[in-house]
């Protein structure tokens, strides 16, 4: 492991006990104390890397946050709950190496677009139920929450097309019939929310996981969690988000949020 913060994106392996070693990317330096993230690439549960999910992790370096980017383990070959579960050992790691990386007391966050956003979510009630670590917040954008996919975002989205990249993600991630009840992984069907940490949930009006994200920050509203909810026009999300070395759609406005978010002595408000 690496033992102080590049200024430029370095990727090593994160080696857990009982876990295969994941990669693992640190965007963002140490100055004082600060946010630290750890951010969980897109991919429909069965793709993606830390390349493709560096859009969101360096506005979240940018909006003053040091940020660690895993690649956790994909279906078909690795199924729920393993890329949960490996998730949640890194958020151990985070917790534990925090005031290496940045700054005693560091507060930490979740972060993660489309399937990471499922999976932050999933983490985010993990903690919650193992009352480990203490979370500060998660940020979900264009989070892939709904394996039914039949909301009418996706509808205008896809037209009239049925199959498509996240219903054969689903497909791949959920192998069992009893999967699809289990709050880590379908968080969007979880019958208990309270208890969850502040969010921060950003979609498209373009998005397909438009309708399902704002779905879900009402429900989290409706728990009693403190949410903070912004609607962006014409991002081409969430595919545009996974675009190596290109701009990152509406990233002023984003980066504006997310800094918000982050930074924020008290919970933002809802």
């Amino acid at each position: 492991m690496p033992s102080t913060l590049a200024p430029t994106a370095a990727t090593s392996q994160l080696a857990l006990p009982g876990l295969a070693a994941m990669p693992m990317r640190i965007l963002g330096r140490r100055q004082g104390t600060q946010a630290l993230v750890l951010h969980l690439h897109g991919g429909a549960f069965t793709s993606g890397d830390l390349d493709r999910g560096e859009c969101l992790a360096r506005l979240l370096a940018d909006a003053g946050a040091v940020v660690v980017s895993l690649g956790y383990p994909l279906a078909p070959a690795h199924p729920f709950p393993q890329a949960v579960e490996a998730g949640y050992a890194a958020l151990q790691w985070l917790h534990k190496n925090r005031r290496r990386l940045a700054g005693t007391g560091a507060p930490l966050f979740l972060a993660g677009e489309e399937a990471g956003g499922n999976l932050a979510a999933a983490l985010a009630l993990m903690a919650r139920d193992r009352a480990a670590p203490e979370l500060a917040g998660v940020v979900l954008v264009a989070p892939m929450l709904d394996p039914c996919n039949a909301t009418a975002s996706h509808r205008e989205a896809m037209g009239a097309h049925v199959a498509c990249k996240w219903t054969e993600g689903w497909q791949h991630y959920l192998r069992r019939p009893m999967d699809t009840e289990h709050p880590y992984a379908v968080p969007a069907y979880a019958q208990r929310l309270a208890g969850f940490p502040p969010a921060l949930v950003l979609a498209g009006a373009d998005d397909p996981m438009r309708d399902e994200a704002l779905a879900f920050a009402e429900r989290l509203r409706q728990a009693g969690v403190t949410v903070r909810t912004q609607l962006f026009p014409s991002t081409g999300w969430p595919e545009s988000l996974e675009q190596v070395h290109e701009p990152c759609p509406c990233a002023a406005a984003v980066q504006g949020e997310l800094a918000a978010f982050l930074n924020a002595p008290t919970p933002p408000p809802s």
